[in-house]
């Protein structure tokens, strides 16, 4: 477009004086409003959704990723932390590409340690705190909170939404790692409860937590759909908006948080308020279906893992082949 443009300035006899752009898409050029409908395996998307990708994340970090893709093709065995249930077309694209095995053996998360939750024991000096002040929640009332502890919010956006779910009327459980201490000082109401960790699957799994507010981390994101959890999707970098894609509009088990229009693009706590009582809106047509589809996605990986399951097999077949030196 740009000596197009230039041409048509030449033609005008008015000098230019002053030139408006259309902010509508900000930053991004109009090639990238096109959609990338031809990956195989892959649901179409935005180019500039993509492009998030590559800005948000740390070049090193990218790098390092290319470097671990590349040399997939030098792999004999192909293992995925993921449930061929849940994403069955990449994993049967992913099976015809290569030459070697691919074996989707998850979720792959502890959850046989969860035949250990302390919940309900009569000895309460075993139960951590948060799972006492959990037991003493109503069912389906309290929203989890995490956003991830590698790479985490501001502390401006993080008093952001504090104040937000304080107003919210929500109850609410909230990893703040760091700033855990510091949140907690201001805080005195027993409707919410702020520390700096916490089993995370034994508190997705509680029957008084019905939603996560998630970085969209890939463990995370498997937990959840592990619990029968719907997620609030709030990604940061690197495969979090892939993530936060699936959960969205292939899995349909969540809800966007939509960064600020303000400069800092921060949330402010009226939005925060209101999207988490839309959120937790357990009465609502669209809350009520959410919540089916997550559940329903939950004894989808309950099936997987049991004997029999997808996964069970697929690891039972990976065991077997390297155990006889099977070699592809």
């Amino acid at each position: 477009m740009e000596a197009p443009f230039e041409q048509l300035l030449d033609q005008i006899e008015i000098p230019v004086t002053a030139i408006i752009g259309d902010i509508e898409n900000q930053k991004s050029p109009t090639s990238l409003l096109g959609q990338v409908d031809y990956i195989p395996g892959s649901s179409s998307s935005d180019l500039a959704e993509l492009q998030k990708v590559f800005q948000k994340t740390d070049q090193r970090v990218f790098q390092l990723a290319l470097e671990c893709i590349s040399k997939v093709p030098q792999a004999q065995y192909l293992l995925f932390t993921s449930v061929y249930e849940l994403e069955p077309l990449v994993m049967d694209t992913m099976k015809d590409t290569f030459q070697f095995p691919v074996y989707p053996i998850g979720p792959a998360i502890p959850y046989s340690e969860l035949e250990g939750n302390f919940s309900g024991t009569n000895d309460s000096h075993m139960v951590p705190e948060y799972l006492q002040w959990l037991d003493s929640q109503p069912k389906g009332s309290v929203l989890y909170i995490s956003l991830g502890s590698f790479l985490s919010v501001s502390s401006t956006q993080m008093d952001e939404i504090f104040a937000g779910l304080q107003d919210s009327g929500v109850r609410f459980l909230w990893v703040a790692r760091g700033e855990a201490s510091r949140l907690k000082d201001t805080w005195s109401d027993d409707r919410g409860l702020v520390l700096p960790w916490c089993d995370q699957l034994k508190v997705l799994c509680h029957s008084s937590i019905d939603g996560f507010w998630t970085h969209c981390g890939w463990n995370s994101t498997l937990e959840a759909v592990f619990a029968g959890v719907p997620m609030l999707t709030f990604p940061l970098f690197l495969d979090q908006d892939p993530n936060s894609k699936q959960i969205l509009e292939d899995w349909r088990i969540g809800r966007e948080v939509r960064r600020g229009g303000t400069e800092e693009n921060l949330l402010t706590r009226q939005e925060i308020a209101k999207l988490v009582q839309k959120f937790m809106d357990l009465e609502s047509n669209e809350g009520e279906e959410m919540r089916r589809r997550a559940r329903e996605l939950g004894n989808i990986c309950q099936q997987a893992i049991a004997e029999g399951g997808s996964s069970t097999t697929n690891l039972d077949a990976f065991i077997r082949d390297i155990s006889l030196g099977v070699r592809h």
